[in-house]
């Protein structure tokens, strides 16, 4: 048929063979969708009815995007019969014919993740559950994970060996009773109960087994345990099931992917014919030989091999900066310098990241060289909610009668202050002209407000009160590490323990980094100048997505995307792979994400460590990432800078053209000492010490001596921290 004409043969030979259970291994940019694409409408062509064809894909822009080129290879047919969406949207739809079998009406609601947020939270407080002590979005979100392993509220409580664990199962009970008694499913009951139904009435399985008689599955690799229970189901009878996708891009295992799903697909499905597309058509030879240099280093994987027709292309760079700084303002260059080169659209670059707290040194040298970009995953750095919490905080601080900053932190860690109480407040404020701050001052004399409104208020007014008089007393890096600290954010980001934890605690260590950095131009006060600048980027910051403006994105966000020119950002170890990634297998899945982040470059790839870069506040000397060394050395080239270039006067300017100056930094040295003396005790490389924040680690290094001395230091739970010595605060403790 003319349509197969268009495709490579391993590829033709993907999309014909439609009978049995198929694997389609399709390496990165050797065309996965199109292979998806041309199967369905191959099915449609040889008289497949589309109502019997299923087409599950993660997200509703992948669905749509296939049925538009399935309209234009087949005009004339029946495509909207088609049961192509994603698994969510599929099987709400399915569960609403035959909900009342699970004690549902049809026109059930369906829960997002504040909605169950808030509702765990209802319930913890109707069991007098401390939520300061068990965050409710931990408790939601050990629940989710729960249901995508298919455990009931008595397996978690039977496997319970902690507070935390029985805690969680007994809101678990109820919370799947309110979501009945409310009628209502959340987005993971739309997984769940589907095969309950199929479970408990035979009768409804085999009627969706006769009407699906050929699925497909896109991005295989990103299914969980739920989702591949039910496909098995639906699978069974016939087995005409076809997967797409890549081990080699399975990166969210935080979010419950299973990569067994797919590495272990042949045991499941018997008879299993197995597809490889290893021909990339997106990348130059470089680039996707130094990326599968990369990938080949992991143990769990599919065998292949990709290769390409494209040219040699330019090797892959390697730069090593001096800072994070140093490499914001190296970036920008790569920008100009490629863009001149290669007559690029800013458009056609992309910055890549672990993190997205690497993003506020990388919009500062963009901005400052009035270069456009955009985010794209995620939002600006200023515009995050831990970051505007923390700024509204030191606004309240240099500015009392800033009434918006006051109204989003008077409450925010809980304090107790509700609505009504606020409104009190703004009601005496009225009424005696004075300003909200100040008739929080005057709680006391406030006779709507009872005895204890009036002593958490009083509490809130003491602690801003503290930090206004320490504003003239001690540096304002210094001024909000104090503030962090005694606010306890920090811990309670820890206590949830989240990957959204997680990351609002990174943009915290991020902020207080660009605070510590930060030095007035003109002499002013540091925090109020730091204040508006941060004001000026959130206000600027804006752009449409369609502009021609450089694409800043996490590498998960990246997954699907491809560009001309890609540059990935801090490749050192403890950033990428990530700190938290300590066990082999989660070192796996941080090596496939570099993967997907080398093959996002189709013509130039640039890959960023820095010497030194500040974290807490303080500079730590950094290692550069593994993945580094394990890209074939005939695919690379280095650039190697051990001290801070100086930069162009454009970007050491701000946008008016005014001079700008920046805090001194240190000098990186190679020195270092086999021990060091801390006040009256000697701690030899390789003893293990204590940090009041850090906690246990073992000593690494020392680098110079006296006043400048510092200290390398393996944490157990944070990883290498390059201190300086003698405010190290370092005890000793025992092996």
């Amino acid at each position: 048929m003319s349509l197969l004409k268009e495709l490579n043969p391993v590829q033709r030979d993907a999309v014909k063979t439609i009978e049995g259970p198929v694997m389609i291994v399709a390496g990165a940019g050797s065309g996965k969708t199109r292979v998806l694409t041309y199967r369905i409408a191959y099915l449609l062509q040889v008289g497949v009815p589309a109502y019997s064809i299923l087409s599950l894909t993660f997200t509703n822009k992948a669905a749509r995007e296939m049925r538009e080129r399935i309209d234009d290879l087949l005009p004339g047919f029946q495509t909207n019969q088609l049961w192509m969406g994603t698994f969510h949207s599929t099987f709400a739809k399915l569960l609403r014919r035959d909900a009342d079998k699970l004690g549902f009406d049809s026109n059930y609601s369906i829960y997002d993740t504040d909605d169950s947020r808030s509702l765990v939270k209802g319930i913890m407080n109707d069991l007098d559950i401390n939520i300061q002590q068990v965050p409710p979005a931990a408790v939601q979100s050990r629940i989710s994970r729960a249901k995508n392993q298919l455990l009931k509220p008595a397996d978690i409580a039977n496997s319970a060996t902690d507070m935390f664990e029985q805690h969680t199962a007994e809101v678990y009970e109820i919370y799947q009773q309110k979501l009945r008694e409310f009628n209502a499913m959340d987005f993971d009951d739309l997984l769940i109960h589907p095969i309950t139904l199929f479970d408990s009435y035979p009768e409804v399985l085999e009627k969706y087994q006769k009407k699906f008689q050929f699925i497909l599955i896109d991005e295989y690799q990103d299914t969980n345990h739920a989702q591949y229970q039910m496909l098995k189901r639906l699978a069974s009878s016939h087995q005409n099931i076809c997967v797409v996708g890549d081990d080699a891009q399975s990166i969210y295992a935080f979010r419950g992917a299973d990569i067994t799903n797919m590495l272990e697909f042949e045991k499941a499905f018997t008879n299993t014919k197995i597809f490889r597309l290893e021909q990339n058509y997106r990348s130059t030879k470089h680039i996707l030989g130094g990326a599968d240099s990369v990938i080949k280093h992991n143990t769990a994987q599919i065998e292949k091999t990709l290769w390409t027709d494209n040219t040699q292309g330019d090797l892959i760079t390697v730069i090593e900066t001096a800072d994070e700084m140093d490499e914001a303002q190296k970036i920008v260059r790569i920008i100009q310098h490629e863009g001149v080169r290669r007559k690029l659209q800013l458009k056609e670059f992309a910055i890549l990241y672990r993190a997205n707290s690497q993003s506020r040194a990388l919009e500062d040298a963009l901005r400052r060289s009035g270069i456009p970009y955009t985010i794209v995953g995620g939002v600006a750095f200023y515009k995050r909610k831990e970051i505007k919490d923390m700024l509204a905080y030191l606004r309240v601080v240099v500015n009392p009668n800033d009434q918006e900053a006051l109204l989003r932190i008077i409450n925010y860690p809980l304090r107790k202050i509700g609505e009504v109480t606020i409104k009190r407040l703004q009601d005496y404020a009225e009424q005696h002209g004075i300003t909200l701050y100040e008739a929080a001052k005057e709680a006391h004399n406030n006779k709507e407000l009872n005895a204890g409104h009036v002593s958490r208020i009083q509490g809130f007014i003491t602690l801003m009160t503290k930090y206004q008089s320490l504003r003239k007393e001690i540096s304002a890096g210094e001024l909000a590490g104090s503030l962090v600290d005694e606010l306890g954010i920090i811990q309670d980001f820890k206590l949830e323990g989240t990957p959204e934890a997680r990351t609002r605690l990174e943009n915290i260590q991020e902020l207080l980094s660009a605070i510590s950095e930060y030095e007035s131009e003109d002499g002013n006060d540091t925090l109020e100048a730091f204040l508006a600048e941060a004001s000026l980027v959130a206000d600027v910051d804006s752009m449409d997505p369609n502009r021609n403006a450089v694409t800043m994105m996490t590498l998960h966000a990246a997954k699907g995307l491809e560009f001309p020119v890609v540059v990935l950002a801090g490749m050192e170890e403890g950033l990428f792979p990530s700190s938290f990634s300590i066990d082999e297998d989660k070192v796996e899945e941080e090596r496939r994400l570099c993967y997907v982040g080398m093959t996002r470059a189709k013509e130039k790839l640039y890959m960023m460590h820095a010497a030194q870069r500040m974290t807490w506040g303080e500079r730590t000397v950094q290692m550069p990432s593994r993945f580094l060394e394990e890209i074939e050395p005939s695919h690379m080239e280095r650039e190697t800078a051990r001290r801070r270039v100086q930069p162009d006067p454009a970007f050491s300017r701000h946008s008016n053209g005014t001079p700008r100056k920046r805090a001194k930094r240190s000098e990186y040295s190679q020195e270092s000492t086999s021990s060091f003396a801390q006040e009256e005790m000697t701690i030899k490389i390789g003893a293990m010490v204590r940090h009041q924040t850090f906690g246990r680690g073992k000593v690494v290094s020392v680098q110079g001596a006296g006043e400048r001395a510092k200290i390398a230091v393996h944490f157990e739970s944070v990883g290498r921290k390059t201190l300086v010595l003698k405010f190290a605060g370092l005890q000793p403790c025992e092996s």
